[in-house]
């Protein structure tokens, strides 16, 4: 049989990841917002469900607002009460059930200045008024993301308070039954836009320098990793560079990195982008596995890579060359639920089929 470095486990902390392939998260706008708000439903459990049966190793769940402000928009997944523990309990106990070993992490954020907006499935690109169910969006700042409506700027009291809710919504995932979790700190979102110097404009001790900057994501941090137990990993996606000065930016992240590892962070999922609109980014295959081999080699931790990566043999050569740890796919795996399967085929690696997909099938299927 011959071998690959994608199908190499992994382990980080006392969660052992059968291979290095795996699911980034992608928002679903699937939940009711008015009957049953930041609750996933059916359709988040086949969603997720899919990739568990169809080969993948680590599935990270959409973005999940740590409270009801926190939301992209209305219809987006939650963790601030006991209805969407339950919910999240039935998803994970399948993953769990209905897999080779497959694991499944929460990626928990607050939407900050990008909040409250319509879904793109549904409604126009804009912020949804307050007499449709939208709400005052909060940030480092009162500087409106491009043509949305304009956030207030924090008070000392809510950035304490948005600390706490990060921590509770840590709790809860414990509870829901999650492998591991991820601290949303990218796309321009409230953690990702406290650390740029683009939003961050603040002269209090939240803002004003690269150190001040960094203290809502590390004090976040530490709140999530107070709450978790010790053998549970904890992972941070973060924006390597805003396009804006790739080369400061990424080298404020490097920093970031190291500072996140000190304080038991154990994976960096490297994406960019997202605090500054109407960018010309030119993108292409890998395009920001760069960034993701920077800041494994200076920041000395493991990293995930994602972006454009379609292909099996090009996600091998992305870890075998030593650019990333994991490789996070979205659209190729919206595009075959199976992705994983299909990989290890081409790779000429036996990977696992659930029972039911056990018999003849898999050997007509490619």
């Amino acid at each position: 049989m011959k071998t690959s470095t994608l199908f190499e486990p992994l382990t980080l902390r006392s969660v052992n990841l059968p291979h290095r392939g795996w699911v980034s998260p992608m928002c679903q706008y699937s939940c009711d917002p008015v009957h049953a708000p930041g609750v996933p439903n059916d359709w988040h459990l086949v969603h997720l469900g899919s990739f568990a049966t169809g080969g993948a190793a680590l599935i990270i769940a959409e973005s999940t607002a740590v409270n009801p402000e926190g939301r992209i928009s209305p219809r987006d997944t939650g963790l601030w009460n006991d209805a969407q523990v339950a919910a999240w309990q039935r998803i994970t106990h399948f993953v769990h059930a209905h897999s080779h070993d497959a694991k499944i992490g929460i990626q928990i954020g607050h939407a900050g200045r990008k909040g409250a907006t319509y879904p793109p499935t549904t409604g126009p690109d804009g912020t949804v008024p307050t007499s449709e169910g939208g709400w005052q969006t909060l940030a480092p700042t009162d500087a409106a993301f491009g043509h949305y409506s304009a956030p207030l700027a924090m008070t000392v009291e809510q950035i304490h308070a948005v600390i706490e809710d990060f921590a509770e919504a840590a709790k809860r995932a414990v509870a829901a039954g999650f492998d591991l979790i991820e601290l949303h700190g990218a796309h321009g979102y409230l953690v990702d836009s406290f650390r740029s110097p683009l939003v961050n404009q603040r002269t209090d001790e939240w803002g004003g320098t690269d150190d001040n900057r960094l203290k809502l994501p590390l004090a976040i941090i530490d709140a999530i990793r107070a709450k978790i137990p010790d053998t549970m990993p904890l992972i941070v996606r973060i924006s390597a560079t805003d396009w804006d000065d790739i080369e400061g930016d990424l080298q404020r992240s490097i920093h970031f990195a190291r500072l996140a590892k000190e304080r038991g962070v154990d994976l960096i999922d490297v994406s960019a982008g997202g605090n500054v609109p109407n960018l010309n980014i030119s993108s292409g295959p890998g395009y920001q596995t760069s960034f993701a081999a920077r800041i494994r080699a200076e920041a000395d931790m493991p990293v995930g890579t994602v972006g454009a990566i379609t292909d099996a043999l090009q996600a091998d050569h992305i870890l075998r060359t030593g650019q990333a740890d994991g490789v996070f796919i979205a659209r190729a795996a919206l595009a075959d639920p199976r992705w994983w399967q299909r990989a290890a085929h081409q790779l000429g690696y036996e990977l696992p089929w659930v029972p039911q997909y056990s018999w003849p099938q898999p050997q007509t299927t490619y």
